[in-house]
């Protein structure tokens, strides 16, 4: 037992924004901690893409495991290299749908 809540790290394509923010709330909901990818309307790109993609590889250094929202089994390039930096780095990974 411990005593502090679990934190969990959301991974995903910014086009399920709206399933991510569903998850988010229903882990909230639960009691755990939720860190997401950060929304932004429109393409990332450039620098902006690079700063995004390493605040949330910390953001999954900081978590005790990882959910990606994944409707369909869709897991971009983005995405697949979130997952194979928490599997790296020991965090257990789940999806939200089958591959």
């Amino acid at each position: 037992m411990t005593d502090r809540n679990e934190i969990v790290c959301i991974c995903g394509s910014a086009r399920f924004a709206r399933e991510i923010r569903d998850v988010n709330r229903e882990l909230s909901h639960r009691g755990i901690i939720v860190l997401a990818p950060c929304e932004i309307e429109g393409p990332i790109e450039g620098h902006l893409k690079a700063v995004l993609d390493e605040l949330h590889i910390r953001k999954i250094d900081l978590a005790d495991r990882i959910l990606v929202v994944n409707p369909g089994g869709y897991v971009g390039e983005s995405t697949r290299r979130e997952i194979a930096h928490a599997r790296a780095t020991g965090k257990p990974v789940a999806f939200s749908s089958p591959a």
